[in-house]
């Protein structure tokens, strides 16, 4: 069955597949030391953890990104990849770094993705690491998702204590760019697909979602795509609105359209919020999205309008199929003036799969050997795109490796200490098991 067949499979179906039971198995002498080897280095991963959040790499501070990076090189060469920095000029961002470990011939590769930068840019007030209790601390990209790449730092390093490492081939993909992709996709993510195309299994380090206290697996996550609908209609004075010859200006109609997303485009796992509207005499969205501006009067029929929002949805076909609909709505006739549509396709879904369902059956293995419950399949609807989707397409996938966190994307950012421990024994464990399975025949 091919994977695009496989994504159009129902989630919950997905899911069942997780109830199927896992023999036990108890730690090995090998897993017992990269166990040993995370709680000794917590300290060690602690500090580093401090050093990277205290410097700045909102997604445009290039050298600051640049920064993080020279913090994270040493820790990779240490433990035998080759580095390389891919420059992304071209998309006025920092790079991407790409490490590679190669191991034993015949065995699966493995890609581990995370990314350097945060949505906290120079002129953000929160700026420093800071210690919220024994177990909590708190700082820009503390778990998103520099706890993420501390955490995928510590299972490797405890592989590499262990041995286990030597044998294993893996890529690292660490983004710059991954809270403000620089655009065209075509160049910001066509080394990262290029990666997930060579991979066997790919492993996501951004955070593990917890829900009523219990850790879930992400074998799935929806897009990411923005639309604008704008509207030019006919002006003039107030006391004709609505008649032949004037129309209802350009806000009526928008109003309509909107409305009518609303009630006719709803499904499954899909969700498409109205982000920004603004219409007058005139109106505009400034470069970037970020903010819009619009004159007029009480008797002035407005003569512009403009909304836009983003679109997030499990599939492909949902997006081709909701997006018609939406054109298709955008193209009724109303009286006085046109709309237009346009939509931008950025993060593209990472459906549920049987592979991705696979790699948590794997997971969970992991946790009967180390004596804790069994990781259900996250609800997608329960967490945003990522770069994993970008290579979901081609490999197995699964994500949600990193620690736990609380307040994401706001100065409220909180990681939970022990779960970076925890995570990076999960992943030293099923990176060693992965890393021991046949790679699949090309």
């Amino acid at each position: 069955m091919t994977r695009n067949r496989l994504a159009s499979l129902a989630f919950p179906l997905i899911a069942l597949t997780l109830s199927v039971p896992v023999l036990a198995a108890p730690p090995t002498k090998v897993e017992r030391t990269m166990i040993a080897a995370v709680d000794a280095e917590q300290g060690r991963q602690l500090a580093l953890l401090e050093r990277l959040v205290n410097q700045n790499s909102g997604t445009r501070n290039v050298e600051g990104v640049r920064a993080v990076r020279d913090m994270v090189v040493p820790e990779l060469t240490a433990l035998g990849f080759t580095v390389q920095w891919l420059p992304q000029d071209a998309v006025d961002r920092a790079g991407h770094l790409l490490a590679v470990h190669q191991g034993k011939a015949g065995k699966k590769l493995l890609l581990l993705i995370g990314h350097l930068d945060t949505v906290f840019e120079l002129d953000h007030p929160f700026q420093k690491f800071e210690r919220r209790g024994p177990d909590l601390a708190g700082g820009p990209g503390v778990s998103d998702d520099k706890g993420g790449v501390v955490t995928m730092l510590a299972a490797l390093r405890a592989m590499y204590k262990a041995g286990t490492l030597k044998g294993a081939n893996i890529e690292v993909a660490l983004t710059g760019d991954e809270e403000e992709a620089g655009l065209p996709l075509s160049i910001s993510r066509a080394d990262l697909v290029a990666a997930g195309k060579r991979a066997d299994a790919a492993l996501d380090f951004e955070g593990l979602v917890q829900i009523d206290g219990k850790d879930m697996g992400s074998i799935a996550r929806r897009s990411a795509g923005n639309w604008k609908v704008t509207v030019k209609a006919r002006s003039g004075h107030s006391s004709g609105v609505f008649s032949d010859g004037v129309g209802e200006g350009a806000i009526y109609p928008l109003a309509k359209i909107l409305t009518a997303f609303r009630t006719e485009l709803p499904e499954p796992n899909l969700t498409f919020n109205v982000g920004m509207v603004a219409g007058g005499a005139s109106a505009a969205l400034a470069p970037g999205g970020a903010n819009a501006s619009a004159t007029g009067k009480n008797n002035i029929i407005p003569a512009e309008a403009v909304a836009m929002g983003d679109l997030r949805a499990l599939s492909q076909e949902s997006i081709d199929r909701v997006v018609g609909k939406m054109r298709a709505i955008v193209a009724r006739p109303f009286n006085g003036g046109t709309a237009s549509f346009i939509f931008e396709d950025k993060y593209p879904p990472m459906a549920p799969t049987a592979g991705n369902a696979g790699l948590l059956a794997s997971l969970n293995g992991v946790n009967e050997t180390m004596g804790l419950p069994a990781m259900a399949a996250l609800d997608p609807l329960k967490r945003g795109a990522g770069d994993v989707s970008f290579v979901a397409a081609d490999v197995d996938s699964l994500a949600g490796l990193g620690p736990a966190s609380d307040g994401d994307h706001t100065a409220a950012e909180t990681v939970n200490l022990p779960s970076i421990w925890l995570q990076a024994k999960r992943a030293a464990l099923l990176m060693t098991r992965l890393s021991l399975e046949p790679a699949k025949k090309r």
